[in-house]
């Protein structure tokens, strides 16, 4: 019997012993919105080793959870979730919502990521309020280390392979691309994560002086609006 069985006929235990490994949850989140290629999945659990990333991929596939399929690009694989992974969507959306409502705001904003954060911003954009032209806004956390710093968002309605939620590609730099800056958006990281988590707003944040935006009037005024949020934001929370 396996080391991580947990000796039980029970279909919970069962479950457990494949989904309640460390990062495995964690990474069925990524694939679940969206996510496919080993690169893009590296983004979603920055903190995860590449290593113990290829490991999970392999567990997953065994149990009938993930399929390696040939991706558009030559060469390149991706991992999509089978009938049975796909179900997990509603699990995986209830562990979030659960935790969006029980995890007191001051734990959660403990644990800040940079990286995390602007991948999730960059696949959520509501793309609606913006113009229709190419937009590039920078965002700056003047406190972090100079890797997690400084950090843009690209979005050109009418190129590129990766959609925003309105159809028009979203990327990512975290190195200068080239491009005028039309909004600079500077704040510290736990006020943008704690916006981002809809446990504050922009307006406060502006209110207060802990978000300074500086550039383009549309982009800046409409900020709330195309920021879009996390899945799970508007869950009520309960916990003090």
């Amino acid at each position: 019997m396996s080391q991580r069985s947990y000796g039980q006929f029970c279909p919970v235990a069962m479950a457990a012993e494949i989904l309640c490994t460390r990062w495995t949850v964690v990474l069925l989140r990524e694939m679940v919105a969206g996510s496919t290629r080993f690169n893009d999945l590296r983004r979603g659990v920055p903190r995860m080793s590449p290593a113990l990333l290829v490991q999970r991929l392999r567990d997953l596939e065994d149990h009938g959870v993930v399929r390696r399929v040939a991706g558009r690009d030559s060469g390149v694989l991706e991992y999509h979730l089978t009938p049975a992974g796909q179900e997990l969507e509603t699990l995986v959306g209830a562990m979030g919502h659960w935790g969006q409502r029980w995890v007191t705001s001051e734990l959660s904003l403990q644990q800040l990521d940079a990286s995390l954060l602007m991948w999730d911003m960059r696949r959520h954009l509501d793309l609606e309020p913006m113009p229709r032209r190419r937009s590039v806004i920078q965002f700056l956390y003047a406190e972090q280390a100079a890797v997690d710093r400084s950090w843009w968002l690209i979005v050109e309605p009418d190129a590129g392979p990766h959609a925003g939620k309105a159809g028009a590609p979203v990327d990512l730099c975290s190195v200068e691309p080239g491009f005028d800056v039309d909004l600079y958006v500077a704040c510290d990281l736990k006020t943008m994560t704690g916006i981002w988590m809809g446990v504050d707003t922009v307006r406060a944040a502006l209110d207060s002086q802990r978000m300074h935006l500086t550039g383009d009037a549309e982009l800046a005024s409409n900020m709330q609006s195309w920021l879009g949020l996390s899945p799970f934001a508007k869950t009520r929370k309960l916990a003090s």
